[in-house]
């Protein structure tokens, strides 16, 4: 794994991350903040970017590769497409990371030292910094919490049809959360 410093020119967002959606979120003064807290990672194969139960507070923003996500040591997912944020849930929840995320092939990402940008940048004195921050990482985890609870869904209703033709239970029309123990 090398890491290498990010130089820009200020007031300009280069090509590279020129059609990354995270970046659009943000005033030109709060892009130049952001960029002189980043890194390239480049990863080979094989190579954990992310361990779970590690605490770290940086944001990672897939460039090129491939990478795997694996909770308690199972592959449930993976990340491809260029401009993909991980990383962000250890941010918004201030908890340690919930998964590793792991190269699957040679790998670039942009690392966002979010640590490091707080003390520079205070969430007290840059209000408007951390509302295009948080507002964007929401959207995000708010489209993944929506693929899971479609694919869990899925599962519920072959879970139930399986039932039914073992003759154990009624398949079921619907989820009734009102009655679900919170």
């Amino acid at each position: 794994m090398k890491e290498f410093a990010y130089i820009h020119e200020e007031g300009k967002l280069p090509d590279l991350l020129a059609h990354i959606p995270f970046f659009e979120n943000f005033t030109a003064g709060h892009l130049n903040d952001i960029l002189y807290s980043s890194y390239f990672l480049q990863c080979d194969a094989g190579e954990v970017v992310i361990e779970q139960g590690q605490e770290d507070r940086r944001i990672f923003i897939l460039l090129t590769g491939e990478v795997e996500v694996i909770k308690d040591g199972e592959p449930v997912g993976t990340i491809t497409k260029s401009g993909e944020i991980f990383g962000e849930v250890a941010v918004v929840s201030g908890d340690r990371r919930i998964a590793t995320v792991r190269a699957l092939m040679p790998t670039l990402c942009l690392v966002i030292d979010q640590q490091f940008l707080q003390e520079i940048k205070p969430e007290q004195t840059n209000a408007s910094y951390y509302a295009a921050l948080y507002g964007f990482l929401s959207r995000v985890m708010a489209v993944r919490l929506q693929s899971v609870s479609a694919r869990l869904a899925e599962v519920e209703r072959e879970l139930d049809v399986l039932k039914a033709a073992r003759g154990m239970t009624q398949p079921k029309s619907r989820q009734d959360f009102s009655t679900a123990k919170q």
